[in-house]
């Protein structure tokens, strides 16, 4: 276990803002997470869980109090069946799309779509990571946590989770520390049916067909790539969280008001909303088109030092220069006039650490 003091955070994020810790604890077994979990609440001091640091915009003040930086590693067969597929147990600390690139090698299908996504495998429980018509939830047998509040270690079943949209039972506090995921995937060298349009197109063929698992995680690159969702240190436009909002969730009520508010602001024979059927019944639509659609094209706020990737509306970035500051000052921008022109309240994605959006 390695610790520093006043350590600098931002090179720790991928947004790459963020002051200093005041303690900062690297572990790299289970023993040093729990060891360090139990310090710091017996001690009855502010702690911060840190994996790849995708989702994070920690406060230009920084942290005070312990981050511990989750480094574990590990990715092992538990069991091999051809008709229940293999199960496999990844460490908290492995980098999630090294893990989607040994899946696609083994022939292990059901995350392939997930490719390109930066941070670390014991995060995507968190907020149900997905993309291109994929969740970790559709994929994910168990998950392994310290419980903070019994001080114990326990299993929760993927229906113990309470997985939905971008949310899990552990985003819902800081009670849980992930110590590993356990997946169950299909054993086969075809993806799962392409569930996107565009990733659709890009492979050349229908929604709901099946490709080989390297061809659909190349394909899937290829779009986060013309995105800026591909972690690129000369490329600014993925010095991000990624999505900065999510998508908004809403009744078929409540949709039809929207589109009636974007008719009467665009005009009768302007574009409408996109809508698409979430799981729940309701209606989603789009946070990237309601913020082009609101005044904020690629490249919002350019030449910085925060604004929006030149690629991708929905991703907020540093130009090189920002502090967190900018980061929420700009994100503010875009959440309160895509709401003072629709009505609709952009929820961010990122958890906000010493500051509020």
């Amino acid at each position: 276990m390695q610790e520093f003091h006043d350590a600098p955070l931002a090179e720790h994020t991928t947004m790459r803002v963020g002051g200093p810790a005041q303690r900062l604890v690297v572990a790299e077994t289970i023993d040093e997470i729990v060891d360090t979990v139990r310090e710091v609440d017996d001690a009855e001091e502010p702690l911060l869980v840190l994996g790849g640091g995708s989702n994070l915009v920690i406060a230009d003040s920084g942290f005070a109090g312990t981050v511990l930086k989750v480094a574990t590693s590990g990715i092992e067969v538990e069991s091999d069946d051809a008709c229940g597929g293999v199960m496999v147990r990844v460490a908290a600390g492995e980098v999630w799309d090294d893990v989607v690139s040994r899946a696609v090698d083994e022939g292990w299908s059901g995350i392939e779509a997930l490719s390109g996504i930066p941070g670390s495998a014991g995060a995507t429980p968190v907020q149900n990571v997905g993309a291109y018509g994929q969740e970790v939830a559709q994929t994910i047998a168990r998950v392994r946590v310290f419980d903070r509040r019994s001080q114990d270690v326990r299993t929760f079943t993927a229906a113990e989770c309470a997985f939905t949209y971008r949310h899990s039972i552990f985003k819902a506090g800081s009670d849980f520390v992930v110590l590993d995921v356990t997946f169950q995937f299909a054993l086969s060298e075809l993806s799962q049916p392409i569930a996107y349009a565009d990733l659709a197109s890009g492979l050349g063929v229908e929604v709901g067909k099946r490709v080989p698992l390297a061809q659909a995680r190349e394909g899937v690159l290829e779009q986060r790539r013309r995105r800026g969702m591909v972690l690129d240190a000369s490329d600014h436009d993925t010095w991000s969280c990624g999505s900065f909002f999510t998508n908004p969730i809403m009744s078929s009520v409540r949709f039809e008001a929207l589109t009636e508010r974007v008719r009467a602001e665009l005009g009768e024979d302007g574009p409408t909303p996109p809508r698409f059927a979430d799981a729940s019944g309701d209606v989603k639509t789009s946070a990237a088109w309601l913020i082009d659609k609101a005044g904020f094209g690629k490249g919002f706020g350019m030449p910085g030092p925060a604004a929006l990737s030149t690629k991708h509306t929905l991703a907020v970035t540093n130009r090189g220069s920002a502090a967190a500051s900018d980061v929420a000052a700009l994100a503010r921008q875009v959440r309160d006039g895509v709401h003072d022109r629709f009505g609709v309240t952009l929820v961010n994605e990122p958890v906000f650490v010493g500051h509020e959006l």
